[in-house]
């Protein structure tokens, strides 16, 4: 694993980088936008949640749209897919309890289960009183297809994405359950294509690929010696299966105002959900991605292809909400951003079959010369965020 990974050309980056003037993120995040005053497009569509949307007439929405469900057979009418965490627990929890909707949620297993992880699920199902479905892949094909999505794709995250993706459709066809609810879209919300801005779905025939695969569906992996059977977890159920059930995938955010660390207080007073005791690795918060022992690795090397680690992530959408100045994002990212998730390192090397060395020369081949520069035999961004917004070199 020597080649250098061309991360410009995969994600379709520009070779300038820039910050937002408003928060910390940069526009090495693939798709996101700037105007005119530097300002990114997750920014400028914050401040309409803040000051434009009507969210009385948006709730009302969600109701018309519920009542279009409700069944007389008894059953289920929503899936709603779920990790038992913060954000789609209170989802699932405000759809059965206060829209009076019969949820099914829908996990798809992290790589290795976190202690915390594990007990917000079940936590989610005993104390929220949710149904759930888990799904749990051939355990042996995962660790080969994340190793795979390591070296060429530079996240190991990515067969957990296919199946946090594909299985609730799967799940949809199987127990005839057209509609899917999401939490935020993750796109407006954090920075990417604003296509689907103003409006509450999602296209499953060509958003998956562009928003969530990185272009590299799951077949495509049939060429590493996987065969297209030990891939049928990963994949969505054939497009005439969801049309025949007339299949449609919505966003809760687009209905109700989307902030995290809201979420985070509705669940431990309805779902019990409990925050980890110690601050995630990379960044300053304890109550958001806690369900695998490999998810440091995904922020990690989000660090390595774009600049962007997990407190800059963090905090951009702290700003957003306005629960952090600018001021305050860009002393946490310098703190924390790009640290190393050591907790877990031996059990990853383990997982994937591979050693340090090659650890090493994996994350070294996804290094843009456009980001970083090697000084007196160690690397360092060629880029950072500055108070100003000024592009700190």
């Amino acid at each position: 694993m020597n080649e250098s990974k061309n991360t410009l050309k995969l994600y379709n980056l520009p070779e300038e980088v820039k910050f937002c003037k408003k928060c910390t993120i940069s526009n090495q995040r693939p798709r996101i936008t700037f105007d005119h005053n530097g300002v990114c497009s997750a920014c400028q569509f914050a401040e309409l949640k803040h000051t434009k949307f009507n969210w009385d007439h948006r709730e009302r929405e969600l109701r018309e749209l519920l009542k279009r469900f409700k069944r007389k057979d008894g059953g289920y009418e929503v899936i709603v897919p779920t990790s038992g965490g913060k954000d789609s627990g209170r989802v699932a929890h405000e759809l059965k309890y206060q829209y009076g909707m019969k949820v099914l949620t829908v996990t798809w297993a992290p790589h290795i289960y976190t202690d915390i992880g594990f007990k917000n699920l079940q936590s989610m199902i005993h104390v929220g009183g949710l149904d759930n479905i888990l799904g749990t892949p051939n355990g042996i094909i995962h660790r080969k297809l994340t190793k795979l999505s390591f070296e060429i794709l530079g996240d190991p995250f990515q067969p957990f994405i296919y199946g946090q993706t594909n299985f609730p459709l799967q799940v949809a066809v199987k127990y005839r359950i057209p509609l899917i609810m999401y939490g935020e879209n993750g796109e407006v919300e954090y920075g990417g294509d604003m296509k689907n801005a103003f409006i509450p779905t999602r296209d499953y025939k060509s958003d998956h690929t562009k928003h969530y695969f990185s272009g590299i569906l799951p077949e495509d992996f049939t060429k590493y010696n996987i065969t297209k059977d030990e891939l049928i977890p990963y994949l969505p159920s054939p497009c005439e299966e969801l049309e025949a059930i007339k299949t449609e995938i919505h966003f809760y955010s687009y209905y109700h105002k989307w902030i995290p660390q809201e979420n985070y207080y509705y669940c431990v007073e309805h779902t019990g959900f409990t925050a980890n005791p110690i601050r995630s690795e990379g960044t300053y918060s304890k109550y958001a991605s806690l369900d695998d022992k490999i998810d440091g690795f995904h922020y990690y090397l989000s660090f390595i292809k774009f600049g962007i680690g997990r407190a800059t992530s963090d905090t951009a959408h702290e700003i957003r909400d306005r629960h952090l100045t600018r001021e305050e994002g860009v002393r946490l990212v310098k703190r924390f951003d790009g640290e190393f998730p050591q907790r877990n390192f031996d059990i990853f090397l383990e997982y994937c079959g591979i050693t340090k060395e090659y650890f090493w020369q994996v994350i070294d081949s996804w290094r843009s010369p456009h980001i970083w520069v090697k000084v007196n035999g160690e690397w360092k961004l060629k880029h950072t965020v500055n108070q100003d917004g000024v592009v700190a070199r």
